[in-house]
């Protein structure tokens, strides 16, 4: 039976997470284990629609904020166990 170890990531800012998720890509093929992945899964959108003041006209009185979510996977077969202690 094969181990897999999966690492998720997830963030507001995408350059950090593919930063970081080139990091964990670039260790594990310096010591030589294979990698699958990252794995972009679907941004989640948070959506908040406020009121300003109630006098104002149509859309003009909204104020809206967005908070994206960027999430990635990354799988390792087989894990050497240097490999974990390194990371961790």
């Amino acid at each position: 039976m094969t181990e897999v170890l999966r690492i998720e990531m997830v963030s507001t800012n995408p350059k950090s997470l593919d930063q970081v998720s080139r990091t964990f890509k670039e260790m594990a093929e310096k010591m030589g284990v294979r990698v699958k992945g990252p794995i972009p899964l679907p941004t989640k959108r948070l959506r908040i629609t406020s009121l300003r003041n109630p006098s104002g006209e149509g859309t003009n009185r909204y104020d809206k904020y967005e908070l994206r979510i960027h999430k990635r996977i990354i799988d390792i077969p087989n894990p050497d166990e240097r490999y974990i202690r390194s990371i961790m």
